[in-house]
């Protein structure tokens, strides 16, 4: 079998199936490196003969250090989540508080700040948005962004707003929903020139879970005026196709389905993809009757018009929380010998589907599977959910005994105990009623609402069709309200604190999109191996469950450990180590420790002869910075 494994590994290797992203170009102008959010580069100064002289050449602020000189006593959020753009020898970074700045990528230091928005307050508590996105050349060069309720073009050379769009350079987000507009911090994408921007409009500025929101809609600007083309309504309205889907007139309450991440797009078909969220409320559904599309759907629209192309409901009626994570990425893939366009959509639970990107045709079969039906009053569960006969899920799935942890028996013992207290049963089995006649306090489900993949995604190789996705195994309580009583946690901690199941509790799988096989999986860090429950066990690496995001060159695979405890949900998630593995075979070839948690998407570029690697890192107590890693 392992021999096979090679065999495939290599032929997969030898296939170059598409050579359009794979050009070594210098930049990483978009959030995902190109248009199409594979997260490769085919810059090779760094490989297998120089790995070993990878080390820190400069660390930066992820805020310019004049802005807290200015405001002694400014707080900035260190969730910073930006994954930095360069273009044209300069470094573009959405900071802390959400402005503009350029840095200079030899060095990180600032070049210019964006000015204040006059009279708008809450800008400088605003946080970094996810990227920012570029459109022009030269002189001509523009960036696209938006902060707190305002998208913006800003001049590249300078951060100043381009006068001629919208308001004198502003667009006034408010002026298309019907109450606040609050930017939840997804990458804008300019496509053909037209820029696509989505948000979480919320009803009365709540963030409660609990409560209807406003539809996530969808919007097209023209990069040079700033005029609205056109709207998408996640959310059908009367007479549009779909609101059959929404029962008992539910579309005029139903809220979310968002895009949260970022988009990918072709230019050449004319089409950008959105990744849509959960309708409100997440776990909850007996207020929206239905399979609810366009929730949890991935949608390509025709730039141009905004007109719906296609789109494939991932789940039907959610219950779960299992929004598309991330974009699609997109790439040419040999299937049973024929050579497509594929999209390729990685979700929370541990599923990736793979499209025809041009008509939404799935490449490998999808079988609608009956799933559990809800005990919940008035609930209406689907009968049935789509699941693709390939690739493999990626991650645990389905809450059971068998995935209980057994490092000792007492560990062991303890886990089904804990595990007695709740509703559990295979995947999609629904949430339900705490503290009723039964005793239970909920279901618990795997993946939980963290995935699975989360907003970080995966990585695809084009050159291979290879597909390298980091998860995590963590546990969720899904009941009829979501709260979070002092008494228990809606993340489940399992025995003496530790996981519920077996390791590991962070992984990276590479699969094979040409076939939809998988050829290795490795745990992503050491885990929780010293935890006083495991001391004397000679144990490997456990994985740690932060949610890590991927960057693909010619040579290696590299990778953090996730953001850690205080900035991301699970507990004993993150660690500070950043490591290369061989994309081949998945061993680690080298590590370093970055001293926190990696908070953003690493990126690399070429700058004055040189290739670097930088990424985000932060912790409670460690202020959010850039890393830049290069050869000595």
């Amino acid at each position: 079998m392992q021999a096979l494994k090679r065999k495939a590994i290599a032929l997969a290797f030898a296939l170059c199936a598409s050579t359009a992203h794979a050009q070594a170009a210098p930049d990483w102008a978009h959030f995902g490196g190109d248009i199409g959010d594979t997260k490769y580069s085919a810059l090779d100064q760094i490989n297998p003969e120089t790995i070993a002289r990878l080390k820190v050449v400069w660390r930066a602020p992820a805020l310019d250090p004049a802005v807290r000189a200015e405001n002694p006593g400014l707080v900035a959020s260190n969730n910073f989540r930006n994954a930095p753009l360069v273009a044209g020898g300069v470094m573009y970074i959405s900071n802390q508080l959400g402005q503009v700045e350029a840095r200079d990528p030899a060095s990180g230091k600032v070049i210019w700040r964006q000015a204040d928005i006059p009279g708008e307050t809450s800008a400088r508590r605003a946080g970094a948005s996810r990227a920012l996105a570029l459109w022009g050349e030269g002189d001509a060069r523009r960036i696209v962004t938006v902060r707190g309720s305002s998208l913006m073009l800003l001049d590249a050379r300078t951060g100043a707003l381009i006068e001629t769009f919208g308001d004198k350079g502003r667009v006034d987000l408010r002026g298309v929903s019907r109450t606040v507009f609050s930017w939840n911090a997804p990458a804008p994408i300019v496509v053909n020139d037209v820029i696509i921007v989505g948000g979480q409009p919320i009803a009365l500025g709540t963030g409660d879970i609990n409560k209807a929101s406003l539809p996530g809609d969808v919007r097209g600007y023209d990069v040079r005026s700033g005029k609205l083309l056109w709207t998408f309504h996640t959310i059908p309205r009367e007479g549009e196709p779909g609101v059959e889907t929404w029962e008992n007139d539910s579309w005029r309450q139903g809220g979310k389905t968002k895009v949260w991440s970022a988009f990918s797009a072709d230019e050449a078909l004319g089409l950008v993809y959105l990744p849509l969220s959960a309708p409100s409320n997440d776990y909850y559904g007996v207020a929206r009757p239905g399979d609810n599309l366009y929730a949890n759907s991935l949608v390509a629209l025709d730039v141009k018009t905004g007109r719906k192309v296609w789109h494939f409901q991932t789940v039907h009626h959610d219950l779960w929380d299992y929004d598309l994570p991330s974009p699609p990425m997109l790439a040419d893939i040999k299937v049973n010998g024929q050579l497509r366009k594929a999209a390729i959509q990685v979700t929370k639970m541990a599923y990736v589907f793979a499209f025809d990107r041009a008509t939404g045709e799935p490449l490998f079969p999808v079988v609608e599977t009956p799933v559990p039906a809800s005990t919940m009053p008035g609930e209406k569960a689907s009968p049935t959910q789509p699941i693709p006969a390939k690739p493999a899920p990626f991650d645990r799935q389905g809450m059971t005994e068998d995935q209980l942890i057994d490092f000792t028996p007492a560990l062991r013992a303890e886990a089904v105990q804990i595990l007695s207290r709740y509703v559990h049963g295979p995947m999609y089995t629904p949430p339900s009623v705490a503290g009723g006649p039964d005793g239970k306090l909920g279901t618990l489900y795997l993946p939980g609402w963290v995935g699975g993949a989360n907003w970080t995604g995966a990585a695809l190789d084009p050159e291979t069709g290879i597909a390298y996705i980091p998860s995590v195994s963590v546990p969720w309580i899904g009941r009829d309200n979501y709260v979070r009583p002092p008494e228990d946690s809606l993340y489940m901690e399992g025995p003496q604190g530790l996981p519920m199941v077996k390791p590991p509790y962070g992984r990276i799988t590479a699969i094979d999109m040409n076939s939809g096989d998988h050829l290795w999986m490795v745990p992503n860090g050491g885990g929780p191996r010293d935890h006083p429950a495991l001391k004397g066990l000679d144990l490997p690496p456990l994985g740690q469950a932060g949610r890590a995001a991927p960057l693909l060159t010619k040579s290696f695979l590299f990778i953090g450990e996730g953001d850690m405890v205080g900035l991301s949900i699970p507990k004993l998630s993150g660690g500070p180590m950043f490591r290369a593995y061989d994309k081949q075979t998945g061993a680690v070839v080298w590590e370093a420790d970055l001293g926190a948690g990696t908070t953003s998407p690493p990126i690399t570029y070429m700058h004055g002869g040189k290739q670097y690697i930088v990424v985000g890192v932060a912790g409670v107590d460690h202020p959010a910075e850039l890393v830049a890693l290069a050869l000595d």
